[in-house]
């Protein structure tokens, strides 16, 4: 019985450190996106542990899983090694992109092929998205509030067709690339009607169920919007990477 009971506790704190674990890595990573962590900023383990209230055990896995998905880097000199905040680079962002294009392509397909009444009905919330962006072209101190209007426009698509395997790879990938598209939001209100251009082409391709068009027109947005991401790299220079 005692043993029983020891056995008992050992998987109590094992649920424990897994929970603490993904704690502070669901924190972390979401202090990266938001830009809380800056690009390039040293992380120091005992003072991150300290800013998330945790032990430094919790703290090392979480960082340790961050830098396997892309958010943390190691930066190596002759005497020692230390943590980073990954850079914001325009290589990094090319390589994303064009990434979360093809997975959302994949999905696009999908929701292309849903019966026509389930498409007019993710079509017209879809216009409703594009119609608030259309507003704020109108309404520059608005422009906060590209990025969540957008982020659903995609998501809408995504979990209209993206089956479980296909779903999971976009949560994995869409939160770093939310990092560039955070910065590209809020400096394209300019450019704003291309990216409404865009998404109309996307709506008129799903109400027509025709998948490969779909699939095409979801890989031009993210591009075109690649191109555009460039642009605002080149004048306000790539972050962290100094």
């Amino acid at each position: 019985m005692a043993k029983a009971k020891g056995s008992s506790r050992t998987g109590v704190a094992k649920r424990e450190h897994g929970t603490s674990v993904l704690t502070a890595l669901h924190q972390v990573r979401e202090l990266i996106v938001q830009g809380k962590l800056s690009p390039g900023t040293w992380i120091v383990e005992g003072e991150l542990a300290k800013r998330l209230h945790l032990s430094r055990t919790p703290a090392r896995a979480a960082l340790q899983w961050l830098q396997q998905e892309g958010y943390i880097r190691v930066h190596r000199t002759a005497n020692k090694s230390r943590m980073i905040v990954s850079p914001l680079t325009k290589e990094d962002a090319n390589e994303l992109y064009a990434i979360i294009g093809r997975v959302e392509g994949l999905a696009g397909r999908v929701t292309a092929s849903l019966p026509e009444a389930e498409r007019r009905a993710i079509a017209q919330r879809l216009k409703a998205f594009n119609q608030q962006l259309a507003e704020i072209k109108n309404n520059p101190s608005e422009q906060g509030a590209i990025f969540d209007i957008d982020h659903n426009f995609h998501r809408l698509v995504v979990e209209s067709g993206a089956g479980p395997r296909l779903h999971n790879l976009h949560k994995m990938i869409e939160p770093q690339v939310e990092r560039y598209w955070r910065l590209y939001a809020s400096s394209i209100i300019g450019n704003l009607q291309y990216s409404i251009d865009e998404h109309n082409q996307i709506i008129v391709a799903l109400l027509a169920g025709d998948a490969n068009l779909i699939e095409h027109y979801l890989q031009v947005n993210w591009d075109k919007g690649r191109e555009r991401l460039g642009k605002v790299i080149d004048i306000f220079g790539e972050r962290g990477s100094w």
